[in-house]
């Protein structure tokens, strides 16, 4: 078996519901995944769009995810630190948590979901923004697995 990301919300390359996104309850889609390397520490996971038209905007930073997770439940709350240590980093809404899809009109936009297995438990603060958290993680990652969904706001 290899390391898998997957949702009940959305299939790979298929469309994020709008209550995932800021159309709708802007709240986060659940998340599984499977088979993470033996050696695995720790959790980290990114969200972003590589095709906002700023440049890739960052929807989701959250790491330290203990070792024993395989998944995360929808709505995961906006919180520093959640009840298993996890640590939420600032995206590009400068927030902590969770921040849906929200293009602007036009075409579908890509989201990228990044788990990451960590052969550690990182040392950083919660509110970390996903440049600290991917310096951080050189030298640790075991493993990656991504989905992708897309989102298109119908006005």
């Amino acid at each position: 078996m290899t390391f898998q990301l997957t949702s009940k919300a959305f299939s790979y390359n298929g469309e994020i519901g709008r209550q995932y996104t800021c159309d709708g309850k802007d709240s986060s889609p659940p998340l599984e995944w499977s088979d993470p390397p033996p050696q695995t520490r720790s959790f980290s996971l990114i969200c972003d769009d590589p095709d906002a038209p700023v440049g890739t905007w960052v929807h989701w930073v959250l790491y330290n995810l203990p070792e024993s997770a395989r998944g995360l439940p929808e709505a995961v709350p906006g919180e520093a630190v959640l009840g298993d240590g996890s640590r939420h980093g600032v995206n590009d809404f400068r927030r902590l948590g969770y921040g849906g899809p929200c293009p602007p009109p036009g075409p579908a936009h890509r989201y990228f979901f990044k788990l990451y297995a960590l052969d550690t438990v990182l040392d950083l603060k919660p509110g970390a923004v996903k440049k600290d958290l991917e310096s951080a993680m050189k030298g640790h990652l075991l493993a990656e697995a991504q989905l992708m969904g897309r989102y298109q706001r119908k006005r």
